[in-house]
């Protein structure tokens, strides 16, 4: 049984994208696209404008490929690439607007009962004012601590879980509405 070592693996394809060999690149976009495209669209509700952000995200992850450190996850950097070029985009559209509301309250938020397909959690984070959708995915999704969403996005750590207090509320407001409307009560 031969042991190949996949880390050493995907360190030699960045080091051949890095030359601009075009078939190495284009095994890192097939590669991590369809994951990306994912990440895209938790940020932009419009699937094709998702896929040119994904795009222009990608050109800059080929770009910056020499600038990796191989400290960390290629993935993960690539996926902050994208994550940045969503926030990019929506500032641009200026479509975002932060209430600066420092109250929020530390609710427990119940765990999505499994009814629910990943279509139908897509459709009710998509209905989120985008202040509260951005909040919501780089704090529940991406993983990011309040402190950086504020530095991140140019507000105040309270504004940033304020948005994600409100965020959460709404959420369970349309998550029970639906529960009533599936159940038959509404």
């Amino acid at each position: 049984m031969k042991v190949i070592n996949l880390h050493q693996e995907e360190k030699e394809l960045i080091e051949l994208a890095v030359e601009n060999n075009r078939h190495a690149q284009q095994k890192v976009y097939s590669k991590f696209a369809p994951k990306m495209v994912s990440v895209c669209r938790q940020y932009i509700k419009d699937v094709h404008q998702a896929e040119d952000i994904m795009i222009t995200a990608f050109m800059k992850v080929f770009t910056n490929l020499k600038n990796f450190e191989h400290k960390g996850s290629f993935e993960g950097w690539i996926r902050r690439i994208m994550v940045n070029e969503c926030i990019s985009f929506i500032r641009v559209q200026k479509k975002v607007k932060f209430i600066e509301d420092e109250t929020y309250y530390e609710e427990s938020f119940n765990n999505i009962d499994s009814q629910f397909s990943v279509e139908d959690i897509q459709y009710l984070i998509d209905n989120l004012p985008d202040g509260y959708k951005m909040v919501f995915n780089l704090f529940a999704i991406e993983g990011y601590k309040h402190q950086e969403i504020a530095e991140m996005l140019g507000i105040n750590e309270g504004t940033s879980k304020s948005q994600l207090s409100h965020a959460r509320k709404m959420l369970q407001e349309h998550i029970n509405k639906l529960k009533n409307y599936s159940n038959g009560t509404e």
